[in-house]
């Protein structure tokens, strides 16, 4: 798609320089070492997306003696929970070759999150790198509202500094806790997604996780039965309506959509069974009463919110890369470290995937 968009003078990113005290006392200005990877804002208008055949990466690993063996280098393997997360020391991301790719996507789809900790040599590769990675496991989604490096649209930055925040943040809620599956409300949302960060506060600024599959299993039988025959609309438009309101930029580079996915979804690897709402983008139930629809959202919400067992918390330390499974996994970020003035400037990698398969099979997903 993006051999279609035409590059326009863009808006400019946050400054590139700062301030730092030297030997002397007196202070001078420092080059920020991701200055090239800072947002901007180009005025592109890009065509709606179109659906396209995805082959999951992991479907390979399946075949192999041994899906693991990517890890056999590794100084610690260590299960964040028992149902979700795990961090994983002594291996180099950046050296992976095609097979340990798939194996990779099959890890991730197992355990819904798995945290690499020493990989600058994965971040400092730079953004071609980063597209030709994120190309291996599916097509790369181009966020419609988000900023991005300079010429590489395919790359989501997070950004917040003393100055500005060009993040999706609700200013009105108690809470910066905000669960979600990234763009939701695509036809075929993400699958593996790789996120790191670039700079980061001292302090703060962690991501939750929960596991949607072990959120499923909490319910009754009966209940899941029950949800397994409905859809929801996930929409892309109170997105598109905070940017066009002059936040994160300012921009809606592609219009905004809404879809239909089932309430229940089956991993096409695994064939685990996820819950599949979220309040920042699941907006209504079809083929239920307005006030059927704003309860049972509710409940199903709020069992996501409290579910702190099947929950897991990604504490950032530099160089640390962070690969989940939007379709088994929800997250948010936690914005609490912003009394502080300090920088939290992050990168995502989001490859599509198939277009949510419901768990009960022929469930018709038209409006």
């Amino acid at each position: 798609m993006s051999s279609t968009i035409v590059q326009t003078q863009s808006e400019p990113a946050p400054a590139a320089l700062k301030l730092q005290a030297s030997a002397d006392g007196k202070h001078e200005k420092e080059e920020y070492r991701y200055s090239h990877l800072l947002p901007v804002f180009s005025q592109d208008h890009y065509p709606p997306l179109t659906p396209f055949e995805h082959s999951d990466p992991g479907h390979r690993a399946l075949n192999h003696l041994n899906p693991r063996s990517f890890l056999d280098s590794a100084a610690s393997i260590i299960e964040l929970t028992p149902n979700l997360g795990t961090e994983v020391r002594g291996v180099n991301l950046r050296a992976l070759d095609s097979d340990a790719r798939d194996q990779l996507a099959l890890e991730v789809a197992r355990r819904g999150l798995v945290v690499f900790r020493d990989q600058q040599e994965f971040i400092d590769a730079g953004p071609d790198f980063y597209r030709e990675w994120g190309s291996h496991f599916g097509r790369l989604h181009i966020h419609p509202t988000s900023g991005h490096p300079q010429g590489y649209p395919e790359v989501h930055l997070v950004y917040r500094d003393a100055n500005s925040s060009f993040n999706f943040e609700i200013e009105d809620s108690i809470t910066s806790t905000v669960w979600h599956s990234d763009v939701s409300y695509e036809l075929q949302p993400p699958g593996l997604t790789t996120f790191f960060l670039l700079s980061q506060p001292s302090t703060g600024g962690d991501t939750l996780f929960t596991s949607q599959v072990s959120t499923l299993k909490k319910l009754s039988p009966q209940f899941v039965a029950f949800l397994k025959t409905l859809k929801a609309v996930h929409s892309g438009i109170e997105q598109a309506n905070f940017s066009r309101s002059g936040k994160r930029g300012g921009i809606v580079r592609r219009d905004p959509v809404e879809h239909v996915h089932p309430l229940i979804r089956k991993h096409p690897v695994t064939g685990e069974e996820a819950l599949y709402v979220n309040r920042q983008f699941t907006r209504r139930i079809l083929g239920l009463k307005r006030e059927e629809s704003e309860t049972l959202l509710k409940f199903l919400y709020d069992h996501i919110d409290k579910g702190g067992d099947v929950q897991a918390r990604v504490h950032w330390t530099p160089n640390t890369v962070v690969l989940w499974d939007n379709r088994v996994t929800a997250h948010s970020a936690i914005v609490d470290y912003g009394e502080s003035k300090e920088r939290r400037h992050g990168a995502r990698i989001t490859p599509q995937a198939e277009r949510p398969i419901p768990a009960l099979e022929g469930l018709d997903l038209s409006v």
